[in-house]
């Protein structure tokens, strides 16, 4: 049996994070194997290139050379990690996936979301999200909330204003083209607010697998 695919996209310091732990706990109180996994990132490969991507010091990066980075990850990612975990039946969290590059590379650095798509094609893998949860929130908020993290911001995330807008609106774009994938999930509220708006989601699927 097939696993579920299931991602969390939104701008920057929507709450995925804390939202992908408290869904992996409900689902492994239902006895579900779970795996949690990140872009860019989750393998020891796609971690590294995630160095790269985001490290403040490469200023100077190419928004061309930033897509194919990405790709890089998520090929990797997909092929070592994702598809292996989907055949064995499991049920895998990804906080960020395909389309970030969309919203981000495609929109956000005016590259074109479908240059982005096919860009991304082969590193897919023939492997899409059977649904994405996309965490709806003012980008000048998500901003707020994430200078607020005990970390250092990323590359991506010191870019200006304008940027995150242009993003914002390459998931909304997204959410339109892909309706029986995306669902908006109101991010502005509490934690436990959003928390069941995702269970409300989830609860509407097929159980877990197909």
């Amino acid at each position: 049996m097939r696993g579920y695919f299931i991602t969390f996209e939104g701008p920057d310091g929507a709450g995925k994070t804390t939202q992908i732990d408290l869904l992996r706990k409900y689902l492994l109180d239902k006895g579900l194997d779970v795996v949690v996994t990140r872009e860019p990132g989750g393998t020891p490969i796609s971690e590294a290139i995630r160095g790269i991507i985001l490290d403040t010091d490469h200023s100077e990066m190419d928004p061309i050379t930033e897509m194919y980075l990405y790709a890089a990850s998520r090929a990797q990612h997909v092929g070592q990690l994702i598809a292996p975990a989907l055949r064995q039946g499991k049920i895998v969290l990804c906080d960020r996936f395909v389309d970030s590059s969309i919203a981000y590379q495609g929109a956000g650095r005016g590259l074109g979301m479908k240059m982005v798509e096919e860009i991304n094609r082969a590193a897919l893998q023939g492997i899409m999200p059977d649904i994405t949860l996309f965490f709806d929130i003012d980008p000048e908020k998500g901003l707020i909330r994430g200078r607020k993290r005990d970390r250092k911001a990323d590359r991506l995330e010191l870019e200006n204003i304008d940027f995150h807008r242009e993003v914002y609106k390459g998931f909304c774009k997204l959410c339109h083209m892909y309706p029986e994938r995306f669902r908006r999930i109101k991010a502005d509220g509490d934690i436990m607010e959003i928390h069941r708006q995702i269970i409300n989601e989830i609860e509407q699927l097929p159980k877990y697998g197909k």
